[in-house]
């Protein structure tokens, strides 16, 4: 009750942006981070989901304020031109700082420490120094309010595993947790792939207009039922036998219609294999 009442709080707050620091390349980029860190499942959603608002909040707060500062056209133009320099200048020092933060949030033993950071950023030819490093995290944690301990989708459908199981599914629990994770990166890897089909089975339509687009923006950022239609898609592929009931019962936790459930579990699957046979 708890995770679906932060869900849809999440959701009549979601804003216009949202989704847009989610892109593949960045994704990839913080999965693989986190993997050289040895970070904990949990962190790298974490980091995903902390960049994602960090980034957001910070764009509206810089073109506000580089608004207010100049006029209209050239200068207007000159502001975009100043904020999109300033992100793209501090993005990568972002981008880390928020893996650091995920890590101290996960308690793992592995938490990412500033020398580790830094030897990163070294690396990549990056010559920020600890306090500037320090400033960073700040940064985050301010413009975030310090709300940065967020349930991600992998708390969603580890619960909701633990639901299943309470309900009395009969299901290979270990390896079923195992490929949800699988399946929840390539989702994460693969979004907007994923939910551009899901966008046209619920439409009936391969051209969706601009108005139809926004409105699929709460079903993109739902994470309850991101969290469903990938155990869906898990005992689809692993327990095909299970997977009826199991969608009745996801259905009668989470008040998330079958039909629902299925084009959810189909736009994965698809995905997967690769194919355009319905």
């Amino acid at each position: 009750i708890h995770l679906a009442t932060e869900n849809e709080q999440y959701l009549s707050e979601l804003p216009e942006q949202a989704g847009y620091f989610k892109e593949t390349r960045i994704v990839e980029f913080i999965f693989l981070l986190s993997e050289k860190w040895r970070l904990d499942q949990s962190a790298r959603y974490q980091a995903v989901e902390l960049l994602e608002r960090f980034m957001i909040k910070q764009v509206e707060q810089m073109c506000a304020n580089r608004g207010n500062a100049k006029g209209r056209d050239q200068g207007q133009r000159s502001s975009w031109s100043s904020v999109r320099d300033q992100i793209a200048n501090t993005f990568v020092l972002r981008l880390v700082s928020c893996v650091q933060l995920a890590s101290k949030l996960s308690l793992h033993y592995s938490r990412v420490t500033s020398d580790t950071a830094l030897k990163f950023l070294q690396s990549l030819k990056y010559s920020y120094t600890k306090q500037e490093l320090l400033e960073s995290e700040l940064a985050v944690l301010n413009t975030l309010h310090f709300h940065i301990n967020v349930s991600t989708p992998l708390a969603y459908v580890e619960l909701l595993l633990e639901v299943l199981g309470y309900n009395g599914c009969l299901l290979p629990v270990k390896p079923l947790h195992q490929l949800c994770v699988e399946l929840l990166d390539f989702c994460y890897l693969t979004r907007e792939t994923i939910y551009d089909t899901l966008l046209k089975i619920a439409i009936e339509n391969s051209t969706p207009s601009k108005l139809q687009i926004a409105k699929f923006l709460t079903v993109k950022e739902d994470f309850m039922l991101l969290a469903v239609g990938v155990i869906s898609a898990g005992v689809f592929i692993l327990s095909p036998g299970h997977w009826e009931q199991v969608v009745e019962h996801l259905n009668c936790i989470t008040g998330i219609t079958p039909q629902s459930i299925l084009e959810f579990s189909y736009a994965v699957v698809r995905r997967i294999v690769g194919s355009t046979t319905p």
